[in-house]
């Protein structure tokens, strides 16, 4: 009781906040392609549009509520992912190595910034000399190029991280990631890692400093030079220091299914932000959920793979699967037709995940273990079937099984029978349900709802021009200081100083007084003679 009255006041004096808040002007970016990281992103910048600001925002996707206080910057075209990434490729499994899929990060970085910064609008943003804004915000996502629009506008930036934390996040901020009981932003390891599982982590990171040091970011600051360097008068900073100068970031994560790890006052985790109170479903759905017997099963592949590029003889495969279960089966399938399709079996083209996911008669959600799918999932207690095919999917998929929530199949080797037993797995041995209430019930309990608090941070910034004491002097420091070596070195170097000169004066005693004592010895016995 005395928790949910804190809540309620947190609630009340933050939303009073909003209300008697200034008006900021904030450039909004998301220049990633894929519809789901900006269906995240969205949820930000409505907040902010509903606090009463004015956002301009740049990205791919142009949005279905249209705002008076929303000004739209739509990349067109749309930068075409599968061109360069195929598709089939993802579904046989190629980008599966750690060291494939950073590179595949930084390419796809290189490659939709570069066409981000390419489009008339943003051009003309970038020469713009009348424009004013009090903040940047920027998907913290491979476009570090895009941090020199903080320095064009003399302004703040927050960035927003949507695949959670990464070890260039901790030393943005001043923190060296301790690879000891931390691993990479790619691996599933849990802090209690065996020697050769740190062995590989430090490999791994160690790497991705690197390459993201000597080659990554290099290529990131020539692109900035080629598009803001006619723009801006004088020299243009380094991209490593923008990074460094970030005010706040605003990280996808959650204390109750991530790995507790140091932090800083402007290291703040926002996981579940983009999850609502369930809305009314559609009447044909909601009927066939309402009607479900045994249950409903909902299968989704996301937003950026669709279940339409599946090979078909997969597709055919599902189809017998579903068509053997009890449940009926919601499928968002994204052509209007399938061919036979069986009895149990409804498909549409999009479907409203958040609030399937929330109907009490939903047993169990086929996925690929996205990020953001995942968190609904924990959130509304749903056990999953995880199918990863890239990135943080396999990363996803491992946590979660390790959880006790979710099951795991390979899509390149799944077969209508292993499909058939681990769907029915999940839904009759009570064990997985149990575990999918018990980190729904953690991944609740939140002292305020993580939009509220993500909104709170960034007014907070604005309000304090940037809010420098948020993070560490260490984000400024050389290596070799942080690490103290200057200071180790030179106790070092005292201790040996400490013991080598009396030791060394000592032996040139002890060497005159031999010397003296022959001397003497000698003197003496040409007397005796």
């Amino acid at each position: 009781m005395q928790l949910q009255s804190r809540s309620l006041l947190c609630c009340v004096v933050l939303a009073i906040c909003g209300l008697y808040s200034d008006a900021y002007r904030i450039l909004f970016m998301g220049p990633f392609p894929a519809p789901s990281h900006w269906m995240w992103l969205e949820h930000f910048q409505r907040d902010l549009l509903k606090r009463g600001h004015h956002v301009t925002s740049l990205n791919n996707h142009p949005t279905k509520t249209p705002h008076e206080n929303l000004t739209e910057i739509i990349l067109n075209p749309i930068f075409d992912i599968p061109k360069h990434f195929p598709k089939e490729n993802l579904f046989t499994m190629r980008y599966a190595s750690d060291f494939q899929n950073l590179q595949m990060y930084w390419k796809i970085g290189e490659l939709t910034t570069e066409h981000a910064l390419q489009d008339p609008q943003v051009k003309r943003l970038i020469e713009s000399q009348d424009e004013h804004y009090d903040l940047v915000i920027l998907e913290q996502y491979f476009h570090e190029a895009f941090l020199m629009f903080g320095h064009k506008f003399k302004c703040p930036v927050v960035t927003i991280g949507t695949m959670g934390y990464a070890d260039n996040m901790d030393h943005a901020m001043g923190i060296l990631t301790p690879w000891s009981f931390i691993p990479h932003l790619l691996l599933s390891h849990t802090d209690k890692m065996s020697f050769s599982q740190r062995a590989y982590n430090s490999y791994l990171s160690l790497y991705d400093v690197v390459i993201r040091r000597w080659y990554y970011m290099p290529r990131m600051q020539q692109i900035a030079e080629k598009y803001f360097g006619s723009a801006i008068k004088g020299a243009l900073p380094n991209v490593l220091d923008l990074e460094r100068n970030i005010s706040l970031m605003l990280i996808n994560s959650h204390r109750s299914v991530d790995l507790p790890r140091p932090s800083m006052p402007g290291l703040i985790n926002v996981g579940g932000a983009h999850i609502q109170p369930a809305q009314k479903l559609p009447e044909d759905i909601q009927r066939f959920m309402d009607n479900a017997t045994h249950g409903v099963v909902y299968f989704s592949l996301g937003s950026y793979m669709k279940s339409t590029d599946m090979p078909p003889e997969k597709t055919a495969q599902f189809l017998q699967a579903f068509g053997r279960l009890k449940q009926q089966v919601l499928w968002k399938y994204e052509n209007a037709s399938i061919g036979q399709l069986p009895a149990n079996v409804m498909i549409r083209k999009w479907m409203p995940q958040n609030d399937i996911l929330a109907h009490p008669n939903l047993k169990l959600f086929i996925t690929h273990g996205g990020i953001f799918g995942t968190q609904e999932g924990i959130y509304w207690g749903v056990p999953m079937l995880c199918i990863p095919l890239f990135g943080d999917q396999h990363r996803n998929t491992i946590k979660s099984v390790r959880e006790g929530y979710a099951r795991s199949m390979n899509f390149a080797q799944l077969n209508v029978e292993d499909l058939v037993s681990n769907i029915e797995a999940l839904i009759y041995e009570p064990a997985y349900k149990r575990s999918a209430l018990e980190i729904s019930k953690r991944f609740r309990d939140n002292p305020i709802h993580p939009l509220e608090e993500a909104s709170y941070w960034i007014e907070y910034i604005i309000r304090h021009r940037g809010a420098r004491y948020l993070k560490s002097q260490g984000a400024h420091m050389p290596l070799y200081q942080y690490l103290l070596l200057d200071v180790i070195g030179c106790a070092l170097l005292a201790l040996w100083l400490a013991v080598w000169l009396p030791w060394r004066m000592l032996r040139k005693l002890y060497n005159w007084w031999a010397l003296t004592a022959a001397t003497a010895q000698k003197q003496e016995t040409k007397k005796h003679l």
